[in-house]
């Protein structure tokens, strides 16, 4: 049974989603201040970090860093503000993910249950080819210069670099990247997405050889970058 570690101030959502996370298997240990989020680190293992960025006494992105000094475990941000600073700040100091209030319960639980997947199955840093990311501190560099992404951008690229031999159809890229920006996204969306990923990435956007299209079915990485 996955042990989710809740840090979190307010006490009814606290209460609530400890109640929510208990009903789909999940055990939860719940600590309302960054000081007994730390003193919490030492004495238990746990499987993800579920951490509010404000916090009485600090905020989470400290705790963020805590845990991933502590145990090297998946942190998912909550916060009330969909402003995109606060999310790369927190993306760029380790947190693997965010999900901005109220939120809803089935969303969270599917944002879950992929952290804990992508964290059993991929490395910190991923190299080739130039390419290099690494997703513990959150920087992306191509030929040894780093590349400023959005929040968005940095989820899509680590979905083909957390898959670099697979295809990965729209619909998939779709399922995992919906409302990452506190917005349902849709195929155009996606779209969007993927040209300004091409034009911060790629030699030359309109001949792209990292991120092709695969006709009909979805994007695949490309061969030079797919090998590690």
């Amino acid at each position: 049974m996955k042990q989710i570690f809740l840090v979190e101030d307010d006490m009814t959502i606290a209460k609530n989603l400890t109640r929510l996370l208990s009903a789909e298997g999940f055990t939860v240990a719940h600590a309302p201040t960054r000081q007994q989020a730390f003193d919490m680190l030492g004495k238990q293992k746990f499987d993800l970090g579920l951490v509010d960025i404000s916090l009485p006494d600090g905020n989470g992105f400290t705790v963020c860093t805590e845990i991933k000094e502590v145990q090297d475990i998946p942190v998912i941000f909550l916060t009330a503000s969909g402003d995109e600073a606060s999310v790369v700040t927190g993306l760029n100091m380790g947190g693997d993910d965010y999900i901005t209030k109220p939120f809803r319960p089935r969303e969270l639980v599917a944002r879950i249950r992929t952290a804990l997947r992508r964290g059993e199955r991929v490395s910190t840093v991923y190299e080739a080819d130039g390419l290099y990311v690494d997703t513990t501190a959150g920087i992306v560099k191509k030929d040894g210069r780093e590349i400023p992404l959005s929040a968005l951008e940095y989820r899509l690229l680590l979905m083909f670099v957390s898959n670099p031999k697979a295809i990965l159809t729209r619909d998939r890229l779709l399922g995992e990247l919906w409302d990452a920006a506190g917005e349902f996204v849709t195929n155009n969306t996606l779209t969007v997405y993927i040209k300004r990923l091409r034009e911060k990435m790629e030699e030359d956007p309109s001949n792209p050889e990292m991120i092709l299209t695969v006709h009909g079915t979805g994007y695949r990485l490309g061969d030079r970058y797919a090998s590690k």
